[in-house]
């Protein structure tokens, strides 16, 4: 671990006390500073030693990059990687490594619980008990999870742990994504096609620039006015004012979402919105998976680096 102390690490990240304690004792760590017209001059100073890069949201572009010459690997402390000029940095022969595969089984938790709050009404009766109506009129009736043909798009990580969820339960579900996996599945080569089968389409697919808009108006109307719409994966997935048209339309039954195009902005539309289930980005907001996620992010730098150096 010694050899460790002279790589210098580039911390583009807010991390876990334990995870940045960690970060510091094994490498020659230095912070990106939060103040933009400063990171031209520490680049200046530190670009050419920076071998590493542990990331969360920080912007790592081409021109970043280009300032980064020795850059070997840039590990993520998240799932996402939108944030990132991946296709640059491959072709750099930079490794890229994320947390994906350990955030999965939390995010898929909050994927069901979302589907089960906006098919069952759930927040709705929290506030109907709450504010003391009960006993005054009936409760609507929701619609039961295991009866809801449920498409899942982006079936890696994520869109899988959902789909064992939903296997336990009994819900008929199919999935869309780029290519067709090796599961025992049924397939969609589109996404429109998945939502017209769909009474319910939960969003686990990863940002891209192929993914921004995918749940557009023509997807909402083909998911229909019983349908239900699920996001748990990013915000620039969903055309976020196409669902605001097909809510106020009631082209669609309604929608949980984890994720917004301009967090923390909320469009008044959606917060307001009696038939949408809102969280704040809390899909991998435990505790266990959080230091999971550092203790992966510094394993990884840890892994590339002694293979280097063994």
């Amino acid at each position: 671990m010694t050899m460790l102390r002279d790589i210098t690490i580039l911390q583009a990240a807010e991390l876990p006390e334990k995870t940045d304690l960690e970060l510091k004792e094994t490498f020659n760590t230095v912070r990106l500073p939060k103040d933009a017209s400063a990171i031209g001059p520490f680049l200046a100073e530190y670009g050419a030693r920076i071998r590493g890069i542990a990331v969360r949201h920080a912007h790592i572009d081409a021109a970043m990059l280009d300032r980064l010459p020795a850059l070997e690997i840039i590990s993520s402390y998240s799932a996402g990687l939108d944030g990132i000029d991946v296709e640059t940095a491959h072709a750099r022969g930079v490794v890229v490594r994320n947390t994906s595969k350990i955030l999965a089984e939390d995010v898929a938790d909050l994927a069901l619980a979302l589907s089960i709050s906006a098919t069952r009404g759930l927040m709705r009766g929290h506030d109907f008990v709450r504010e003391g109506k009960w006993g005054g009129s009936a409760f609507p009736l929701g619609r039961s999870l295991r009866s809801l043909k449920t498409g899942i798009v982006g079936l890696g990580h994520i869109g899988s742990a959902v789909a064992a969820r939903l296997s336990v339960m009994g819900a008929p579900t199919a999935y869309y994504g780029p290519r067709r996996k090796p599961v025992d599945l049924p397939y969609f080569d589109g996404i429109e096609a998945l939502a017209a089968w769909a009474d319910l389409l939960i969003v686990t697919c990863s940002a891209s620039p192929e993914t921004i808009g995918l749940v557009n108006a023509a997807v909402l109307a083909s998911l229909g006015p019983e349908g239900y719409l699920v996001n748990v994966s990013r915000g620039t997935i969903v055309d976020e004012q196409a669902l605001i048209t097909a809510l106020a339309g009631n082209g669609i039954a309604g929608a949980a979402l984890d994720v917004f195009e301009k967090e923390p902005f909320v469009p008044e539309a959606l917060r307001t919105d009696p038939r949408v289930v809102l969280s704040p980005h809390m899909g991998s907001g435990t505790r266990e998976t959080r230091q999971q996620m550092g203790d992966s992010m510094v394993a990884a730098l840890v892994e590339h680096f002694e293979s280097r150096n063994g």
